[in-house]
């Protein structure tokens, strides 16, 4: 987790963020890393479980060059741009994104409260399982995602670097 390695002083949300967005990662085959955008673009979680992989086998693809911020970044831009194609197409709200390239998966989920939620994973995933735990990701983050508990999240990450 690029968060305090202790949750100790969060909230009981912020703590349960954090602890759905590293079972995403341990429980879902082929998820690389993880991180969750605000609305303005600023990194409020992230989980760098590629580079925990790529420790144990250097075989492993080690994603985004970088930081975390990296994907979050990335996560940011592929969401505003997606977000401006629907509006120009009259698409309505754009759900999910999805780019499947040789060697990796992005996926690109909205939150409701504006946050997004961004998955790189790993080329031979099975897509299908990456998506339908983000929906529940998404689903039990969505509601408690509030002005404050953002404001936590990234005071928090603030003092874990």
């Amino acid at each position: 987790m690029n968060a305090p390695s202790s949750t100790y002083g969060l909230s009981s949300e912020a703590r349960n963020l954090h602890w759905l967005l590293s079972n995403l990662v341990e429980e879902v085959p082929g998820v690389r890393s993880v991180a969750v955008v605000s609305s303005d673009g600023l990194m409020l979680l992230s989980s760098d479980a590629r580079h925990i992989e790529a420790a144990a086998d250097p075989t492993v693809q080690d994603g985004p060059k970088g930081s975390s911020a990296d994907l979050a970044t990335i996560v940011s831009g592929l969401g505003s741009l997606t977000m401006g194609a629907a509006k120009l197409m009259d698409g309505g709200v754009v759900k999910q994104t999805m780019v499947a390239m040789e060697q990796g998966s992005l996926f690109v989920m909205s939150i409701s409260d504006g946050s997004l939620l961004g998955v790189h994973a790993t080329p031979d995933c099975d897509m299908t399982v990456v998506a339908y735990h983000m929906a529940l990701f998404v689903g039990r983050a969505g509601h408690v995602l509030t002005p404050e508990l953002r404001t936590e999240l990234r005071r928090s990450l603030e003092s874990a670097q």
